[in-house]
C-alpha cells in the first residue's frame, strides 16, 4: 500500500484518513507529583478521547511526545530520564508490538485493520535526580558579580545542594524581582537563567541575570479618565504620594482603594516612564467611571415576618466626590405569623466618604415605617446621623445620634413616644470576606454597642431614661484543619450574643426599644418576638430588659453550586436587666444553599424544640447571604 493513496488499500487495512482507535497506558514512576506532570503533558493521554486522529497524525503525536515527557523529567531534575513507547496490538493470543521511535511507525499504524483498537504502553525512567551546583547572579551587561542582601537571598532562596527542579529555579527570579522593585528599584530585571548540565557530578548550574538598577521614589502621579467625579477627591483619596519610596505593594493598595469606592468600573496604574526622571518614577492612574444610577429590586420572605417587597434606586456620584444616596421603597407584612396586616418602609440613605478625614464616613437617613406586629402597631418617623471610622484593618468605630417620633399601639393602649439616642459601637473583623454576603470560613466577628437614649414625655408617657447594651460575637472553623475536608467545604460556625437594658423598668421603656428574641436573627423555629416575656400563652410578647442567645450550625458545601446546613439555636429575654434569666427556648432545623456569584440563596426550615404558643410550629426562612 502506498501512504499517500486517496482512494483506498487492500481489504482488511485501514483507510490513510480514518481516525485510529487508541488507549494509552502509563506506568507510575514512584513519584505522584512527577506522576501528575507527566499525565498533563502526554498528548496521547490528554486527546486519545477527544481528538480522533488517523495513522500518520498519531505516528506524529507519538515522536512529540517523547520531547514533552522529557521536558516534564527535566522539569523535576531528571535530566538524564528516558521515555519508552511501545505500541501493542492484539488479536485472539497474537501480538504484534511497535517501539514508537522507529521510521516505520506511520507504515505499521497504517496497517492496522480498520476499527482495531491498539495499546501505547509508556514507560519512563527517571534516572538520578540533579542538584543544584553553582549558584551566580551577575550583571548582564559587566558580567560581574550582584552581591545580595540578606532579604534579597532569602527571597531568592536558591542554595547549592538542593533538587534542581525547574519550578523553584524559576520562581525564585520571580521572588528575587518582586523584593527589588518592593525596595525601590523600579526599573530592576530578572531575566532567565542560563542552565548548564554537568552529568559527572549529576548537578545543575546556574546564572542568573539580574539588574537592579536605581533606587526611585514615586515621582509625579497622573490621573485620567475622570469625567465627573472630582480630580481633587481621588488625590486626597489616593494612599501614595510623590516623593514615597517606589513599593509596588502600595501602589496596588492604593489600586484597589480607588476601586472600592465603587464609582469606578475599572482602575489600572503603570510606570509613566521606561527610565528615571529625576530620580523618581511617575505613576499612570487611568480610571473609567461606571454607571452613577441603578435601579433594583427587593424580596424576602419568612413565615412569622411574611413577605417583603419593594424597589431600589441608587445614585454613586451624587455630588462628584463618591457620594452615595439610595432611596427604597418596600411593602411589607404580606401574611406571616407575627403580622397583623401590611406595613410599609420608605428611606433614604446617604453616605459621604472621608468625611473631614480619611477612612471617615458620613452616613444619614430619614426613614418612615409602619408595623404592624402582634406585640405593638407602630408608626414612626426616624432621622440619624453617624459617622463610622476605620481605625485599622479590623477595627471600625461608630458615633452618631438619632431622633424618633411615634405612636405605639400595644393591648389596645396607645401612646406617643419621642426618642433622642446616642448609638456608640465598635466592630472587629478578621474574617477577610469583604463582601457581607460572602460566606466567612475563618476568623471572628465582634461587636459591642451602647445607646444612651432618653424617652420625652408625651401624650400617655413619661419621661424616661435608660441605655441599651448589646454585644455579640461569631466565629468559624474550617473542617480541613482537622484532615477531614477540603478547604473551604465544611464549615462550624457559632454565634453568641447578650443584650442588657439598664436604667429603666420594661413598661418604661417604649415597646420598640425593648428586647425581643425569635426569628432568623435570634431563634429559628419561633416567630419573630416570639421568644420572652408574654401574656400568658398567646401571640402577645411584652419584651424584656435583656437578652443571651446562642448557635451552632454546619455548613456544607454540595458539588459545585450546592450546599446545605444544619442548626441548633437557643435564647431567653428575661424581665430583669441581668442576662441569663427567663425561660430558654430552644429550636433546631435545616437548609439548602445555592451559591451565586453575589452570595449564596438560603431556604431554612426550623421548628421549636420547647413551643410556649400552641401556633408555633414550624418556619420558613429565604434570604440572601448567611444568616450570620
Amino acid at each position: 500500500m502506498t501512504g499517500f493513496t486517496l482512494w483506498g488499500v487492500a481489504a482488511g487495512c485501514a483507510w490513510a484518513a480514518d481516525p485510529q482507535p487508541y488507549v494509552t497506558q502509563l506506568e507510575s514512576s514512584g513519584q505522584a507529583d512527577l506522576d501528575a506532570a507527566l499525565k498533563s503533558s502526554s498528548d496521547l493521554l490528554g486527546l486519545q478521547a477527544t481528538q480522533a486522529v488517523g495513522p500518520f497524525a498519531l505516528a506524529g503525536r507519538i515522536r512529540n511526545d517523547y520531547d514533552r515527557l522529557r521536558s516534564a523529567l527535566d522539569s523535576y531534575g531528571y535530566y538524564n530520564g528516558t521515555v519508552q513507547i511501545t505500541l501493542h496490538r492484539a488479536k485472539e493470543k497474537d501480538s504484534v508490538q511497535m517501539d514508537g521511535l522507529s521510521p516505520a511507525l506511520a507504515d505499521w499504524l497504517n496497517s492496522v485493520p480498520a476499527g482495531e483498537k491498539i495499546t501505547a504502553d509508556i514507560k519512563v525512567q527517571k534516572g538520578p535526580l540533579y542538584h543544584l551546583g553553582s549558584i551566580t547572579v551577575q550583571d548582564p551587561k559587566t558580567k560581574a558579580p550582584v552581591v545580595l542582601t540578606k532579604a534579597q537571598q532569602e527571597a531568592f532562596g536558591l542554595k547549592t545542594g538542593q533538587p534542581a527542579v525547574a519550578q523553584t529555579v524559576l520562581g525564585s527570579g520571580g521572588s528575587l524581582l518582586d523584593i527589588l522593585r518592593e525596595e525601590g528599584h523600579a526599573l530592576a530585571q530578572v531575566d532567565k537563567p542560563r542552565a548548564y548540565l554537568q552529568p559527572q557530578t549529576h548537578t545543575l548550574d546556574i546564572v542568573y541575570p539580574v539588574s537592579a538598577g536605581p533606587v526611585l521614589n514615586i515621582g509625579t502621579i497622573d490621573v485620567d479618565g475622570l469625567k465627573r467625579v472630582h480630580e481633587s477627591f481621588v488625590r486626597r483619596r489616593l494612599t501614595v504620594r510623590e516623593g514615597e519610596l517606589y513599593q509596588p505593594s502600595r501602589i496596588e493598595a492604593a489600586r484597589q482603594d480607588l476601586t472600592s469606592l465603587g464609582v469606578f468600573s475599572s482602575v489600572t496604574v503603570k510606570d509613566g516612564s521606561t527610565q528615571p526622571v529625576n530620580g523618581t518614577m511617575p505613576l499612570d492612574f487611568t480610571l473609567r467611571e461606571g454607571k452613577r444610577r441603578s435601579v433594583g429590586a427587593e424580596v424576602g420572605y419568612s413565615t412569622d415576618l411574611g413577605g417583603r417587597v419593594g424597589a431600589t434606586w441608587t445614585h454613586y456620584n451624587l455630588l462628584g466626590n463618591a457620594e452615595r444616596l439610595k432611596l427604597t421603597a418596600l411593602i411589607t407584612g404580606l401574611g406571616g405569623s407575627a403580622q397583623q396586616g401590611l406595613g410599609y418602609d420608605v428611606y433614604a440613605d446617604f453616605m459621604k466618604p472621608d468625611f473631614y478625614s480619611r477612612n471617615q464616613n458620613l452616613s444619614v437617613r430619614i426613614e418612615a415605617l409602619r408595623q404592624l406586629f402582634w406585640s405593638y402597631r407602630q408608626t414612626a418617623f426616624l432621622v440619624s446621623a453617624g459617622i463610622a471610622r476605620r481605625i485599622d484593618k479590623h477595627w471600625n468605630i461608630n458615633f452618631g445620634l438619632s431622633g424618633e417620633q411615634e405612636k405605639i399601639d400595644q393591648f389596645n393602649v396607645t401612646r406617643d413616644y419621642t426618642i433622642v439616642s446616642v448609638p456608640l459601637a465598635a466592630t472587629f473583623d478578621n474574617t477577610g470576606v469583604g463582601n457581607p454576603l460572602e460566606p466567612a470560613q475563618h476568623g471572628v466577628r465582634a461587636s459591642i454597642n451602647a445607646t444612651p437614649s432618653v424617652s420625652l414625655g408625651n401624650k400617655g408617657s413619661g419621661t424616661s431614661f435608660f441605655t441599651i447594651l448589646n454585644a455579640s460575637a461569631s466565629t468559624y472553623f474550617d473542617l480541613t484543619h482537622l484532615g477531614i475536608s477540603r478547604p473551604g467545604r465544611s464549615i462550624i460556625a457559632l454565634r453568641g450574643m447578650i443584650g442588657s437594658i439598664q436604667g429603666a423598668s420594661t413598661y418604661d421603656i417604649p415597646p420598640d426599644q425593648r428586647m425581643y428574641a425569635g426569628g432568623s436573627a435570634t431563634v429559628r423555629g419561633y416567630r419573630w418576638q416570639g421568644v420572652g416575656p408574654q401574656y400568658g400563652r398567646t401571640r402577645y410578647a411584652i419584651g424584656g430588659t435583656s437578652l443571651d442567645a446562642g448557635t451552632i450550625e454546619y455548613r456544607q458545601r454540595l458539588f459545585k453550586s450546592f450546599g446545605m446546613a444544619g442548626f441548633v439555636d437557643a435564647g431567653q429575654v428575661g424581665s430583669s436587666s441581668m442576662p441569663f434569666t427567663g425561660t430558654l427556648r430552644v429550636g433546631a432545623g435545616a437548609g439548602v444553599r445555592y451559591y451565586t456569584p453575589i452570595g449564596p440563596v438560603r431556604v431554612d426550615v426550623a421548628v421549636p424544640l420547647n413551643r410556649a404558643y400552641r401556633g408555633d410550629k414550624w418556619d420558613l426562612y429565604i434570604g440572601l447571604g448567611e444568616t450570620f
